[in-house]
């Protein structure tokens, strides 16, 4: 393996332009639904009035070309407290065709909260244990010894505590990575590049969230499933929701399948300026059971209202995606934050939304909402930076016109 393709490596693991016209479509809302009543004896729900519409039109209105951060957006915001839908932008900046409302789209790293799902379901099945080793699963795969990995636990995998690590290595920059976007991964050369960097710390001690755990639970479901990753996900998930728009891309296949909005990253011009790039066909296999789902706003909202409810893990193995393991966070020095599949979010009020975004070039992406279902939402953005190191300006409007009180 050559230093390049090492290095390209290390960046997937850490993870998840012509210009055109300016034409942005009018957000299209619908009208929020009625507020339903909490049964009697059960607490108040988390949110009780409508979305507000006007300020989720203000968040996307004006998306297209020559935006400074998104060419379009599609967003589905719901719950008990009412409905509100809307999109606005571009589906390409060449031709400035109105974005396309139930486009398909990259959810990167969504996928991760599908992959907990079905560890969590084998476990309720009993074929799996959370607290065993992957180790005593995968034997080889995390070697022992001086220097090597002390016993891994799957829940450890899960929440991101297993203490895997990724090589060292600088930040790759897009020219380099866009120049190998097609290049076609095997998931099991990227565990040997993290295991070969040893341990980063003792499993359980800290939390450092990327790909690499993901990737692991991916062989592991293959082993346990005796079937491919991508077939047990389908199986148990995507199928019995009806999922119709939602899928794995195969090995060698780079295009979104279906209709879709085009995807733009913004590069530096000689001029001081930027240009945008079409990143929307790309092989997403260094991504695998991190990061590499299509699917829909639709779908995403279908399996948030499904999982939340308690329609897809069993109950006593869904608490794992609402619990937060009681460690630091490695790189922040703060709280950990992630769980199981998912990330725990506090609104200033207190409340507390559970959710998971994504980021594929040219996409991102989030579902969430309270474990009340009293309010939900899912997007996709079309970011013209999706990969940068702040939030995105027009996914941070949205979210905070979705969850204002």
């Amino acid at each position: 393996m050559n230093v390049r393709t090492r290095t390209l490596i290390a960046a997937a693991l850490a993870l998840g332009i012509a210009s055109g016209p300016a034409v942005a479509a009018q957000a299209a809302p619908v009208q929020a639904g009625p507020v339903r009543a909490a049964p009697a004896g059960a607490a108040a729900p988390a949110f009780s009035t409508p979305p507000d519409a006007a300020a989720l039109e203000r968040a996307i209105a004006g998306l297209g070309a020559h935006h400074p951060d998104a060419t379009a957006a599609l967003v589905r915001v719901g719950g008990t407290s009412g409905v509100w839908r809307g999109h606005s932008g571009v589906a390409d900046v060449r031709s400035g065709r109105e974005a396309i409302e139930d486009a398909r789209f990259r959810a990167g790293s969504v996928t991760k909260t599908f992959t907990a799902a079905v560890v969590l379901q084998l476990a309720a099945e009993g074929r799996l244990d959370l607290d065993r080793p992957v180790q005593e699963y995968l034997p080889g795969l995390l070697p022992g010894g001086p220097g090597g990995f002390k016993p891994v636990s799957v829940r450890q995998l899960l929440n991101y505590t297993s203490g895997l690590r990724l090589p060292d290595g600088p930040k790759i920059p897009f020219a380099d990575v866009y120049a190998h976007r097609f290049d076609v991964v095997d998931p099991r050369a990227l565990i040997a590049e993290a295991v070969a960097t040893g341990p980063e710390f003792r499993p359980g001690e800290k939390q450092r969230y990327s790909n690499i755990h993901y990737t692991v639970l991916g062989v592991l479901i293959e082993k346990v499933t005796g079937t491919t990753y991508e077939r047990a996900v389908s199986e148990r998930i995507i199928k019995p929701l009806g999922l119709h728009h939602t899928s794995f891309p195969a090995r060698t296949q780079n295009r979104i399948p279906g209709p879709h909005n085009h995807g733009y990253q913004a590069v530096p011009t000689a001029g001081g300026g930027s240009s945008l790039v079409d990143v929307t066909e790309w092989n997403s296999t260094s991504n695998w059971a991190a990061g590499d789902l299509i699917s829909t706003t639709a779908d995403l909202e279908r399996f948030t209202v499904a999982l939340f409810g308690g329609k897809v893990v069993p109950k006593a193995q869904l608490e794992e995606m609402f619990t937060v393991p009681d460690v630091l966070d490695a790189q922040t020095g703060g709280h950990a934050v992630q769980t199981a599949g998912l990330k725990a979010f506090e609104l200033k009020d207190g409340t507390m939304v559970y959710g998971k975004t994504g980021g594929r070039y040219g996409y991102n992406t989030v579902i969430g909402g309270t474990r009340d279902l009293s309010r939900t939402l899912v997007y996709s953005v079309n970011s013209t930076d999706a990969k940068g190191d702040d939030m995105n300006k027009v996914a941070l409007g949205i979210v905070g016109a979705a969850f204002a009180k």
